[in-house]
């Protein structure tokens, strides 16, 4: 299939500046990114797809029921897709390396599951909890693009075919999907510069046509060997970006100056590159996809990373300026003018990046898990809430969630069946919860255990899998023992819900005796529709609330995060004798899902009405104080943290006049430390205009290059569905009040 690529109507001998370049660029991001949005946009991250309607793949499946498993069918149709897969090109871009689908969602989606290895035991216990389970989700773990880096894909190659002839026939069918994997990808590199030469000695313009056989010739040069300069390394790094994403969504990038600053000073001194040359690079590098990268943070001796690409890399963001996945690990030791520059920047373009991780809550808390502190520092932030070791560990991050929000229901509706045997209150629902919060804890472990036994043949990692330190010298998927480590992330999600309900029940019934569990459990069968039931709502809504400081709603939020803490790590225990040494990390987090896992919730005693989104996260929920204080919030999530190596972010909503002050960064610097010294482990912050967001969410396309950070990750904001959008409005409004109102 021929290329997909822009006509530039440019003037034969007209010239470009790499910032003229940047801006034609971005200018062409928005546009695409619109016409994502009216295609019916997405609640996730940006991933640097196209829409296109030259290319529709139809799924070759192995399976009856429509789907594929197994080795033989994700090769087949992966293959398939590279030998028809269009090459995007832009003369005005430093790469190619653009995807158009996800070979993972062509799947019917009620069929993901190989069915030959069903769990309706397990399912049924998800279903009462509302547990995402994570079984069949792929990846959410980092690779090692040094890996590559060093081999190239014709180093990769060799070492298949000569790891195949050292395996007995067991493994064969795991190398010979891998070989021809690797074959199909470095022909679809050849072919792409075959492409774009086509479109260069087409090309009228003579500056452009230069980039363009340039781009080729790069194209040639790593196509089978490792790249040798820093544009090659960047290009090589798009082509894992775009060829991993579209067989599942690809994955992470990884510590930024280990990966690209070795090229960059070697290109320096060799007098090959120039910083503007660089700056241009790493934009073009951020235009192609959304992935996160970590910058700064400290090496194995407690010195900082940050270098001069660091500085680059921030301003290369700055002139892109859009939906950019970065995030600066902050230590003792941490530039203090690179990271001034960092805040300056997030309240300049306003578009939620960087975002900001604990490096001693981090390593402290995976040290607990048995990890040394060399190894603790190797995990990168990596994805939404998730760090990872590069190409070590197995980790199933954010793929996993535990609503604790639902198993507050299920406990209060066991407690109120059983009057006749107890006298409820608090303690007495607490009890319940315990019992009820083990189960699903137990059932979400069992269902990562059968994750891991089955996932081979259901989904193999084939592109993954060849960027893990001694996969390929196993000869095994990642998952039946091809990973150095298995942290397995628990996440719960919902925390505010349960622990203001708990407290509104102690507050209200147990203490003040305002009402009884009966009446309250009558007007929550009525969404408190009822009579005096939005005064009773209104009583619950506002007992004391988590995020509070020092209430007891945040006492019960520090009691149930304890015991999901507890309850995962005793998962530890329960499963020691599993053949890959899983262990298991707790977090909160809720992604996305706070629409979903609210969507069947029925009313709760917080006041919050049935169907309603659960808190996002580990924050409260929305009005959790009159003043909405950010250090009683702050501090109440550091209260919460599971703290063993994986996060419970704050998300913090900024009014942007606070620069207004002439001390505003200086004194946000000053935030941001003191949030993440408080124990926290990683920080999210949008600086968003009251009004200007309440304008986008009535006319998304009225400004569609505002950028927000939804949760983890940063997105445009037109992308978003109606009720996502609500969400974060809904989270502006919490800390405006009537600015944003209309």
């Amino acid at each position: 299939m021929s290329e997909i690529r822009f006509i530039n109507e440019f003037e034969p001998d007209r010239t470009f500046t790499y910032d003229e370049r940047i801006a034609l660029l971005r200018k062409r991001k928005v546009a695409q990114t619109e016409e994502k949005a009216k295609a019916g946009g997405a609640d996730e991250d940006d991933y640097g797809l196209i829409v296109q309607d030259k290319f529709d793949y139809k799924l070759q499946p192995n399976h009856p029921n429509g789907s594929i498993y197994g080795y033989k069918a994700w090769t087949f149709n992966y293959c398939s897709i590279l030998k028809q897969h269009p090459i995007y090109v832009d003369a005005l871009d430093a790469f190619s390396a653009k995807g158009f689908l996800f070979l993972e969602r062509l799947r019917p989606k009620t069929k993901k599951w190989n069915p030959d290895y069903p769990y309706p035991e397990l399912q049924a216990i998800f279903d009462k909890y509302q547990v995402i389970s994570g079984i069949d989700n792929c990846h959410h773990f980092t690779p090692d693009l040094q890996i590559g880096m060093e081999l190239g894909w014709g180093g990769i190659l060799a070492k298949l075919q000569e790891q195949r002839e050292k395996h007995d026939e067991s493994h064969h069918e795991f190398y010979d999907a891998e070989i021809e994997v690797v074959k199909n990808i470095i022909a679809f590199i050849y072919r792409a510069a075959d492409e774009i030469e086509a479109c260069a000695n087409e090309e009228r313009n003579e500056q452009l046509s230069e980039n363009l056989h340039t781009m080729a010739q790069i194209d040639r040069n790593i196509a089978e060997n490792p790249p040798k300069t820093f544009r090659e390394a960047i290009q090589w790094s798009n082509w894992f970006s775009m060829l991993s994403r579209t067989y599942n969504r690809g994955s992470a990038g990884g510590q930024l100056e280990d990966l690209f600053n070795p090229f960059y000073e070697k290109d320096i001194k060799m007098g090959r590159l120039t910083d503007d040359e660089a700056v241009f690079y790493l934009a073009c590098m951020f235009l192609q996809d959304s992935r996160y990268w970590q910058l700064g943070g400290p090496d194995e001796n407690d010195n900082d990373k940050t270098c001069h690409l660091s500085y680059l890399a921030l301003d290369a963001a700055d002139k892109l300026n859009i939906a950019t996945n970065l995030t600066i690990r902050v230590h003792d030791k941490l530039d203090p003018v690179f990271f001034r520059k960092s805040v300056e920047l997030l309240f300049k373009n306003k578009q939620g990046w960087p975002r900001y991780s604990n490096d001693k809550a981090l390593t402290e808390g995976f040290m607990r898990n048995g990890y040394s502190k060399e190894l603790a520092r190797k995990r990168v932030a990596a994805g939404c809430h998730w760090m990872c070791m590069p190409g070590m560990e197995y980790t199933m991050n954010d793929t996993v969630k535990v609503n604790l929000a639902m198993v507050f229901q299920v406990a209060y509706q066991d407690m109120m069946a059983n009057t006749g045997l107890v006298k409820p209150s608090a303690e007495t629902l607490w009890d319940y919860y315990k019992k009820h919060l083990k189960i699903a804890v137990d059932a979400t472990g069992a269902g990562i255990i059968h994750h891991l036994t089955y996932q081979t043949k259901s989904q193999p990692e084939l592109i993954l899998n060849l960027f893990q330190h001694g996969l390929i010298e196993k000869g095994v998927n990642i998952t039946d023992g091809g990973a150095n480590y298995y942290n397995m992330c628990v996440d719960g999600a919902g925390i505010a819900v349960a622990a203001d309900s708990f407290a509104a029940c102690e507050q209200r019934i147990d203490i003040e005796q305002k009402l009884t569990y009966d009446q309250l459990t009558q007007h929550m069968i009525a969404n408190y529709e009822d009579q005096d039931g939005e005064y009773v709502r209104q009583m619950m809504l506002h007992s004391e609330r988590y995020g509070g400081g020092d209430t007891l709603g945040d006492k019960w939020a520090v009691r149930i995060s304890q015991l999901f803490t507890d309850l995962v790590k005793d998962l530890v225990r329960q499963h020691k004798d599993n053949p890959k040494h899983v262990n298991f990390i707790p977090g909160l987090f809720s992604w996305s899902n706070t629409i979903l896992l609210g969507s069947i919730l029925k009313a709760t005693p917080n006041g919050r009405k049935a169907g309603e989104p659960i808190n996002h996260g580990a924050n409260p929920n929305g009005g959790f104080r009159k003043d909405g204080a950010v250090t009683s919030m702050c501090n109440s999530i550091a209260a919460v943290q599971p703290g063993y190596g994986n996060t419970a972010p704050v998300q913090l909503e900024v009014d942007p006049q606070i620069t207004n002050d002439p001390d505003g960064v200086d004194k946000m610097c000053a935030m941001v430390l003191g949030i993440l010294k408080s124990g926290n482990t990683l920080l999210n912050i949008n600086i968003i205009d009251a009004k200007k967001i309440l304008e986008a969410h009535k006319d998304p396309y009225k400004y569609p290059d505002l950028v927000v950070r939804v949760t983890g990750f940063t997105a445009f904001f037109a992308m978003l569905s109606e009720k996502f959008r609500q969400l974060v409005v809904d989270r502006v409004r919490a800390v405006n009040g009537d600015a944003c109102e209309e």
